[in-house]
């Protein structure tokens, strides 16, 4: 028996306040409802996921049970589950997108989207640990953040977030990213058959791949996207500078000098392709000994500001070191147990160096050296 139209309202109504816990859109804008019938008390619903074994499935029905039981001549719902026809996903996957077929929502003119990537000179500096914990440090900050793991070769960002082995949901042509920490995540690492197997790629295959990554992906309104880039000057750094102009780059090193020195060239890549450099991040910095509290210096001294210098020298203006994160034996751990320092210790100083990045990072420099000016002539 249907419904009277005011109590067909009212579950409509309470349907509506449900949220797809991926797409992050309305369960009925999204038409997943498909039918609503009601007999007495009961209400028979026929919900349509956009896939069969939908890993999201228990949540659903969580959350449709609490918001219709909230009305008050509701004793108990009966939902059944389909999964939507191709039509039908092909109608979701046009509605996340705007109606728009495949592109980069990060380069176009409207994007508030704010897109860093992090670069090194040289693999081993700890790049991957800075890009997680930043990321979650500013999710911590309310901002809506993601992070592409575009380092094809040596990705680790899923290890440091916890998601080893977890894989996207898809929807035709489009996945939804793996959300951990309150940050999207999409790696290379979850389309592989096997997470232990090599990715051979050449430059232009690479250049593709880097595309993909970033309009495949629904990744919604962001104000953040972190780029994980892989070390050196190759094709992904300058894929990106390519695919997204507007693009900034925050470049990482340790302090020692034979490492900033590398890091430099990271800086001059970016320079080349008209990418704002925001500064320099010297990672495994200074730390007190546990036992006289006096500073140990494990890895040098000097590198961030050497290459800062060196890097404002280049673009002929300020390139600030903009933190030191001290070198901390739980940092590595974290990162081994898919447990990142700013959510496993809060109050550690290295925990307290991400979150003053943060701060630092919101507030934008007045400076237009080094950003590229569009003028029309």
């Amino acid at each position: 028996m249907s419904a009277d139209t005011p109590l067909l309202e009212k579950i409509n109504s309470a349907l509506a306040t449900v949220i797809d816990p991926e797409l992050h859109r309305a369960i009925t804008e999204l038409g997943m409802v498909e039918s609503i019938a009601v007999n007495g008390g009961v209400v028979d619903l026929s919900i349509l996921l956009t896939i069969s074994g939908c890993p999201m499935k228990d949540r659903l029905q969580s959350d449709i049970e609490k918001a219709v039981l909230d009305i008050s001549d509701i004793s108990r719902v009966a939902i059944t589950f389909g999964a939507m026809s191709p039509e039908q996903r092909e109608g979701v996957r046009k509605l996340i997108r705007g109606g728009r077929e495949k592109y980069i929502p990060f380069a176009q003119p409207d994007s508030l989207t704010r897109v860093l990537g992090i670069a090194s000179g040289k693999g081993g500096v700890g790049k991957s640990s800075v890009t997680a914990n930043l990321a979650i440090a500013a999710a911590h900050k309310g901002l809506s953040v993601g992070i592409l793991d575009a380092d094809v070769y040596g990705h680790s960002i899923p290890r440091l977030m916890g998601i080893v082995g977890q894989r996207p949901t898809a929807i035709d042509q489009t996945f939804i990213p793996i959300e951990k920490f309150g940050v999207k995540v999409v790696s290379m690492e979850m389309f592989k058959p096997e997470r232990s197997d090599p990715v051979a790629y050449r430059g232009p295959l690479l250049h593709r791949v880097l595309e993909q990554l970033l309009s495949d992906a629904y990744w919604g309104d962001l104000d953040l996207l972190l780029l994980d880039l892989p070390p050196g000057t190759g094709d992904i750094a300058i894929s990106l500078g390519q695919l997204i102009p507007a693009s900034e780059i925050l470049v990482v090193t340790t302090p020692q000098l034979a490492a900033a020195e590398v890091a430099e060239r990271a800086g001059r890549i970016a320079h080349q392709m008209k990418q704002q450099i925001l500064g320099v991040v010297e990672n495994m910095s200074d730390a007190p000994c546990p036992h006289c509290g006096e500073p140990i210096a494990l890895f040098g001294s000097g590198g961030g500001a050497e290459a800062a210098k060196r890097l404002s020298t280049l673009v002929g203006g300020e390139v600030p070191l903009l933190a030191s994160i001290p070198f901390s034996p739980e940092l590595r751990v974290g990162g081994d147990n898919g447990d990142p320092i700013v959510v496993s210790d809060k109050n550690s100083p290295a925990s307290q160096a991400f979150d003053a990045l943060v701060d630092k990072l919101m507030v934008r420099s007045k400076s237009l050296v080094g950003t590229p000016l569009t003028l029309h002539t």
